[in-house]
């Protein structure tokens, strides 16, 4: 994928206006409901099992994240999966803090097991653990770089038939036979919470246009957070500011402004 792709899918976004169905954290809720609606998508939080049938159909894509994670909650991710597959809808897996209890391995295996047309988006800890080696996560945070994970997320590309971003100070996207690797984005961003998971969310938006890798969502992450953070003292206004730049992101400025390599395997 190159620049001129990324223009594409973020123009079919805002055209399209997807509708994508977010299980997610009470945490960032707010968060990823904005982003959605600041880069041109229509975002729906539903996670009651009365209505997922009747909705999934309606939809373009599912976010699942499991950052509050509990046992009503495994049960409703493992039914939105399931009528996922039904429906032929991507399935983008957030597995918050996955290696920091068994509760959340587990259930980030499982859930990737079941998907069929599936994007794991996670850290590089999270990355790691999900492919079963020993990680330096702490929490929801990663203590693993981007190039640590590589071996782990090929893993995972490969074992789970999926598209895999690993997010980090370099952003690096594995496909069957592509590396991408990202530049953008600022130190800062991790001092927002739930920047990873807004993330997810737009990476829901774009799969539901059919970009799939991944790549398009942490290329325009990448970019509007580089920019907000310019205008930004702080964590406080570069959360307001994000959603101004996702908003007002034009081609020109995001072509000027990627740093995108891409290989070939």
């Amino acid at each position: 994928m190159n620049a001129k792709q990324i223009i594409t899918a973020l123009r079919a976004v805002r055209q399209q206006k997807p509708l994508v169905l977010n299980i997610t954290n009470y945490v960032v809720m707010n968060n990823s409901a904005n982003g959605l609606l600041a880069l041109g998508a229509s975002p729906i939080m539903a996670h009651s099992r009365g209505e997922l049938a009747e909705l999934m159909p309606l939809v373009g894509a599912l976010v699942v994240n499991i950052g509050t994670l509990d046992s009503s909650w495994i049960e409703r991710m493992e039914l939105a999966v399931a009528l996922a597959n039904r429906y032929d809808k991507a399935v983008v897996l957030d597995p918050v803090g996955c290696g920091a209890s068994s509760l959340r391995t587990d259930t980030s295996r499982r859930l990737a097991e079941q998907a069929g047309r599936l994007i794991i988006r996670a850290n590089a800890s999270e990355i790691i653990a999900l492919a079963g080696a020993s990680s330096r996560g702490k929490g929801v945070d990663a203590l693993d770089g981007s190039e640590a994970a590589l071996a782990a997320g090929r893993h995972l590309v490969h074992h789970y038939h999926a598209d895999v971003v690993i997010s980090g100070e370099t952003d690096i996207i594995l496909g069957e036979s592509s590396e991408i690797r990202l530049e953008n984005g600022h130190s800062m961003m991790p001092f927002v919470t739930g920047m990873g998971c807004t993330l997810s969310a737009l990476t829901g938006a774009f799969a539901a246009v059919g970009e799939t890798s991944g790549v398009a969502a942490a290329a325009v992450l990448g970019v509007a957070g580089e920019l907000a953070a310019a205008r930004s003292p702080g964590p406080g206004s570069l959360q307001l500011n994000l959603l101004d730049v996702l908003y007002q992101l034009d081609a020109d400025t995001l072509e000027q402004c990627l740093k995108i390599t891409v290989n070939r395997q």
